[in-house]
């Protein structure tokens, strides 16, 4: 039986700042502790932040890899999927969560923000792209507060 919490990927840059892998280490643990299933795309940066917090809240962490190899998934991943989709696995990413919160992020966090927004998966910000449809908020407790709130809501579609 899959755990009952909502889905919330996270998602942000592979080379992110300092205090960008702090808030998403926060924030992985915040959520992990409501219940949370952390998804990521398995990687270094944000990802294996917000994949390192959950972990230590004992929370269940998916990573979606581009490649082909499950062994690249960095080290708190517990569910690793190899994909061989490379960027394409972003839409993944989006598809099977509730809610996305990014933090910082590069071009392949643009391209899963949009897709969130394109597929009305709800999209929550920290220190990220200031694009219209995303909550921007200023905190990781607002912007973990903000995602249990709409995780707990209806999805469209």
């Amino acid at each position: 039986m899959p755990p009952a919490g909502p889905y919330v990927a996270v998602v942000g840059a592979s080379a992110a700042t300092p205090e960008q892998e702090r808030a998403a280490e926060e924030a992985g643990q915040s959520l992990a502790r409501a219940g949370a299933v952390i998804v990521t795309g398995g990687g270094g940066g944000v990802m294996a932040a917000a994949s390192r917090g959950a972990g230590a809240a004992g929370g269940v962490v998916v990573g979606v890899l581009p490649g082909g190899d499950r062994s690249a998934a960095n080290e708190w991943v517990g569910v690793a999927l190899a994909t061989g989709l490379g960027e394409l696995r972003n839409g993944l990413i989006v598809r099977v969560v509730d809610v996305v919160l990014a933090v910082g992020g590069a071009y392949g966090t643009l391209s899963e923000v949009a897709l969130a927004l394109a597929t009305g998966v709800p999209v929550v910000g920290l220190d990220t792209w200031p694009i219209e449809g995303v909550q921007i908020t200023d905190s990781v407790q607002a912007a973990v507060r903000r995602v249990l709130e709409l995780a707990a809501g209806e999805r469209p579609g």
